[in-house]
């Protein structure tokens, strides 16, 4: 049984004389029309909704159940330590020296409604039999539902050698996977003249899988504009060596990709597992007992394995492979009904992406909602997510599928769009559109997902 929570005049009353520490937002004209919220004191400790992370997934949840008009000051918290929010999709567009990464970041509590309690902590536990999560600094925060949202953890000490790698400034490796690396990656793709660059990808889950051959398509595209690169081979060569053993996961777009990688003479290393890096050279593990094999070059992207956060790995909240057990379609945990999952943290069975979020959050929303009136969940998420794949300056592929890799193409629909064709179009979205949308809408709030058209606004929402 959950503790009994303060009223709502004791929450206000509470959220208004709990000691805080303000955190002072940078003046930027991007940064949305909220007063910068404050870290709060974990004096008003009950809460109707408690959400793990302020990321894509945590605040486009918490400020959609804000919109809905049904809870008032203090009855949301958001729990996160980090400082800075980024735009992590526009990782790619640094390392094509499209953007500048500090543009893609907002301090985090800029973005947090002040009507939400902001914990700037981490997580030490959860305790789903009492309905309570434990802050790092020991105190507890009590709810009726819990939103478990951090998404996942970066492993670059995965590849033996890889965070040395990275912190030289002088190698040529690097990585558009992580703030502190990701503008180092278009410096490396200027300096290469001529020799042998090789793409990773690891097998496994990682964010936005179609993310480790974008950036090598731009990589091509400027070696090509320089006159460094042809498909005959002389100059650069350029192999792409992916865990996996195609280019996609995805049918339809993976024999485009495919198509592509041999019209422009990239070589395909298939099951190549990059495990470390040592000097020039990279060792890749094979599948089934093959030997390891070694190989040379000149320039090196990586991308590293990823996994769940260990407080959530380590928790009862976790399936076997340490992410947050919820149903497929509902978001609902499938051991405690009112633990809900969304993101990359989750364990919904799509592509870990920004998009898919987009599809995902108005259904955790709406079934949350319904369950805190002892209504049954009736919302159902179909797996959507979408990847915009660059592949070159000025065209994208627009993969948009659901589960069981089926094809579920939104200008396919309405015009009859092959999505699968780079077209220009896709590319504004992806490179101007996207981001806007991201900040003004997406973690607002404001943004009711890919089926809420036109406007792509929810119907709650002013």
């Amino acid at each position: 049984m959950s503790p009994k929570l303060f009223s709502s005049r004791a929450r206000v009353a509470a959220r208004l004389t709990a000691p805080s520490s303000i955190i002072t937002a940078q003046a930027s004209p991007f940064i949305r029309n909220f007063a910068t919220a404050s870290s709060v004191s974990p004096t008003s400790r009950n809460h109707r909704v408690v959400v793990v992370g302020g990321g894509s997934a945590g605040l486009s949840i918490s400020h959609q159940l804000l919109r809905s008009g049904k809870f008032v000051q203090g009855d949301i918290a958001v729990i996160d330590p980090a400082e800075w929010h980024h735009y992590q999709p526009g990782w790619t567009l640094v390392g094509g020296g499209l953007k500048t990464k500090e543009e893609l970041r907002r301090p985090l509590s800029s973005l947090i409604d002040p009507k939400i309690n902001f914990y700037h902590d981490t997580v030490g536990a959860f305790s789903p039999e009492d309905n309570s999560v434990m802050l790092g600094n020991g105190d507890k925060l009590n709810y009726e539902q819990l939103v478990v949202a951090p998404g996942v953890s970066i492993s670059y000490g995965s590849v033996k050698g890889l965070p040395e790698a990275l912190a030289d400034k002088h190698s040529l490796v690097s990585s558009i996977y992580g703030y502190d690396h990701c503008d180092k990656v278009f410096r490396t793709v200027q300096r290469l003249q001529k020799g042998r660059a090789i793409f990773t990808q690891p097998a496994g889950v990682i964010k936005c899988a179609g993310a480790p051959q974008k950036i090598m398509w731009l990589a091509l595209d400027h070696w090509k504009r320089a006159g460094l690169y042809d498909p005959s081979g002389s100059g650069i060569q350029i192999s792409f060596a992916t865990g996996l053993p195609v280019m996609f996961g995805v049918p339809k777009y993976s024999a485009a990709l495919e198509q592509l990688r041999k019209e422009r003479g990239v070589e395909g290393l298939f099951q190549h597992d990059l495990v470390a890096v040592e000097g020039n050279t990279a060792t890749f593990a094979r599948p089934n007992g093959q030997e390891q094999v070694t190989k040379q070059f000149d320039l090196l992207h990586v991308v590293p394995k990823m996994g769940p956060h260990a407080f959530v790995k380590n928790s009862a909240l976790a399936n076997q492979a340490g992410y947050v057990d919820v149903d497929d379609g509902t978001t609902r945990h499938n051991k405690y009904p009112n633990v809900w999952s969304a993101g990359d943290a989750s364990s919904l069975p799509t592509s870990k992406t920004a998009a898919a979020i987009t599809a995902e959050a108005p259904v955790l929303v709406r079934n949350l909602l319904q369950s805190l009136e002892g209504k049954e969940p009736d919302a159902v998420y179909d797996g959507y997510t979408s990847c915009p794949l660059l592949t070159e300056y000025g065209k994208v592929i627009l993969a948009e599928f659901k589960y069981n890799g089926e094809p579920k193409e939104t200008f396919g629909n309405w015009f009859g769009i092959d999505q699968a064709a780079p077209r220009r179009a896709f590319y504004h979205l992806k490179k101007d559109f996207f981001p806007w949308v991201y900040y003004n809408s997406m973690v607002t709030g404001r943004w009711g997902g890919p089926n809420i058209v036109p406007g792509w606004r929810s119907r709650n929402n002013s």
